[in-house]
């Protein structure tokens, strides 16, 4: 999931979550419930395989806060194992998510918030950075090579708007 310092003090959550959506509102939830401090981290990973389903992972700043937040999620019914699942986590909770609101400025995302690079889909460039990215309160990066990493794509008037839209359209929705 990115620096050692990210990973150190890591747990993963498996509470048998079916949908990233569903992954992505328990997070808040244990965020607000275990008072975590904006330093932490709170990922989902997808696991594929016999059971699929979504896991959480969340990387807390101390050892005595891994420690508190082991004993709550155990105590609150939570299978919990040390640790993060892969490498590649999506990231929900990390520094800097709050602020990143509205419009801004891909300089204003990077200065502003844990993400260390944008990337736009299709190109091998990075954007420059004044270009505009207009968030829709919905900013999800991935964890690539141990940086944070938004993935964003072209939008109207020489704007980006992040690859993950807010309310994807179900599958087969108009069946």
């Amino acid at each position: 999931m990115g620096p050692a310092l990210v990973t150190r003090y890591a747990l993963t959550v498996d509470a048998g979550v079916g949908e990233l959506r569903a992954a992505d509102h328990l997070l808040h939830a244990l965020a607000a419930d275990l008072a975590l401090p904006e330093d932490a981290f709170g990922c989902t990973h997808l696991v594929r395989g016999e059971r699929p389903r979504v896991v959480l992972s969340l990387a807390l700043p101390s050892e005595p806060l891994r420690r508190t937040a082991l004993e709550r999620l155990t105590g609150g019914g939570y299978e919990v194992s040390p640790g993060v699942p892969d490498p590649v986590g999506r990231a929900v909770l990390y520094p800097g998510v709050t602020s990143l609101t509205g419009t801004l400025t891909v300089a204003e995302v990077l200065s502003g918030s844990a993400i260390d690079r944008v990337t736009v889909l299709g190109s091998p460039d990075r954007p420059v950075p004044g270009t505009t990215l207009v968030t829709r309160d919905h900013v999800r990066p991935q964890w690539r090579d141990g940086a944070l990493v938004l993935t964003a794509m072209p939008a109207a008037g020489g704007t980006l708007v992040p690859f993950e839209v807010p309310d994807p359209t179900p599958c087969c929705a108009d069946h």
